[in-house]
């Protein structure tokens, strides 16, 4: 159930020459669209939004200080990814990786596609650090590394994702090998997001209520919205000290990075075409990172995408069966020293 496939995108980056590439954009929304209005006047960003993209969240090291892709580089990542994806879908299929031969979970058919960079050409999702890379604190990084080497110990150092508890805020936006829908719902007062992979619905009110208490905690934390001209603008406070930052095992190395009561996320929201919703997320939690930092992930329309339930009742059950192979492992050192 939860097997991932590597990302085709850390391949394709890495083997790359890096250039200098212009910071223009590729198929670029024009500046003067406005969104249509739903029937209390808001700008309408209902609809279902895929978020899948051969961009990877933090700049791959090779690639330096530089931000964006030329054309030619984007148009290269996304042929290659075509012949990856081509690759992987053959019977018997492997990936060579650093650390040696890697069988395909899945083949091509379980998975959404992966076609293209996001359309500003960026090399990353992060946009601000310049490096791209996001400003881990060292024992965030000793943590999560140490969650991750630890993880068949106790269910309490696995991924709350593995756990289908959640993926949390920002993790549940990030995109992921399937189920990359994201249904959003709107009514008079509430904006609604339903992420297809976990299947959970985030409610959020717009109205000008203070946050619940801050002994109060969540995994979701508790959001607040409003409307700033074209933009949504979320802010979302009182997160658990027990979720991740991202729980998704392609994040690389932000895989496992935890998340303080300090934890203080403000979204945007902003649909800049018929079929580009663009989405920024600040993220500041001085527990965790030496400084703020930006995402941005323009989400893809698609209302022929369809929904699927995710019924999560078998990460539940591999459970009990990683914790339950571990200790067997264990046993057999004992006895076999």
């Amino acid at each position: 159930m939860h097997m991932r496939i590597a990302t085709t995108v850390a391949v394709a980056f890495l083997t790359m020459m890096a250039h200098s590439g212009a910071g223009q954009t590729r198929g670029a929304p024009d500046p003067a669209y406005r969104a249509p209005r739903t029937a209390d006047g808001q700008p309408d960003i209902s609809g279902i939004w895929r978020n899948d993209t051969l961009t990877p969240l933090e700049r791959p090291a090779g690639l330096g200080d530089q931000a964006f892709f030329t054309e030619e580089e984007a148009t290269e990542i996304e042929r290659r990814g075509r012949e990856m994806r081509e690759a992987d879908n053959a019977p018997g299929a492997t990936r060579t990786t650093a650390s040696g031969s890697l069988a395909r979970g899945y083949n091509w058919f379980w998975s959404d596609p992966l076609e293209t960079v996001v359309y500003t050409r960026r090399t990353s999702m992060i946009a601000d650090p310049p490096t791209g890379r996001v400003p881990t604190r060292p024992e965030a990084d000793a943590r999560a590394a140490w969650l991750v080497a630890n993880r068949t110990d106790s269910h309490e150092n696995m991924s709350p994702y593995s756990r289908c508890i959640t993926r949390g805020v920002p993790g549940s936006m990030l995109p992921n090998t399937y189920n990359t829908g994201n249904h959003i719902f709107q009514i008079p007062g509430h904006v609604v997001i339903l992420y297809e992979m976990v299947r959970e619905p985030r409610i959020i009110p717009l109205d000008d209520l203070p946050f619940v208490d801050a002994k109060i905690t969540q995994w979701m934390g508790d959001a607040r919205g409003r409307w700033e001209g074209e933009t949504l603008v979320v802010e979302t406070r009182n997160f658990t000290e027990k979720a991740w930052i991202t729980p998704n095992q392609n994040a690389g190395r932000m895989h496992g990075v935890p998340v303080s009561r300090e934890l203080h996320l403000v979204e945007r929201f902003t649909r800049v075409a018929e079929d580009i919703l663009d989405w920024e997320v600040r993220v500041e939690d001085p527990n965790v990172y030496t400084a703020p930092w930006t995402l941005e992930l323009p989400l893809r329309r698609d209302m022929s995408y369809d929904l699927y339930e995710y019924a999560c009742h078998e990460g539940n059950r591999a459970v009990t069966g990683i914790l339950g192979g571990a200790r067997h492992e264990e046993r057999q050192r004992a006895a076999n020293p």
